[in-house]
């Protein structure tokens, strides 16, 4: 039995249903934001626009308790506030971390499509980048 499987077992097919659409569509809109850090007139709108999308996905996941993804969020989320309220802008470290955040994310809604169990995280997700601008 898969994650999908899983949560129809345990909550009402729309609340998943509704979940996996948003889900779907904030990670496909994900790496436009993050490319999108690196233009100076699009960073405060892009940065801000990340942090809700990744807030929005830990209260969901969370609500499903589908644990790595509520997690991984969690901790994104975090450093994205950090990022957002320290920094003008971000390197080029910081983007290719938040490019490599946003395929396990990736990875994972095709998990959620396909029935399967969740893809363990990758773990060098868990290092920060440095996070002081060049």
């Amino acid at each position: 039995m898969g994650v999908r499987s899983d949560l129809d077992s345990n909550f009402d097919y729309e609340i998943v249903d509704e979940f996996l659409d948003h889900y779907s569509m904030m990670v496909d809109y994900m790496e436009s934001m993050i490319i999108d850090l690196s233009k100076p007139n699009m960073y405060e709108i892009s940065v801000n626009e990340l942090f809700r999308v990744f807030h929005n996905i830990k209260s969901a996941s969370s609500f499903l308790k589908i644990t790595p993804i509520a997690k991984l969020a969690a901790f994104v989320e975090d450093t994205l506030e950090t990022i957002r309220t320290q920094h003008k802008s971000v390197n080029e470290e910081t983007i290719n971390w938040l490019l490599e955040i946003s395929d396990m994310f990736a990875i994972w809604k095709d998990d959620l499509k396909l029935d399967n169990e969740l893809t363990h995280i990758k773990y060098s997700l868990l290092k920060l980048p440095d996070l002081e601008s060049s």
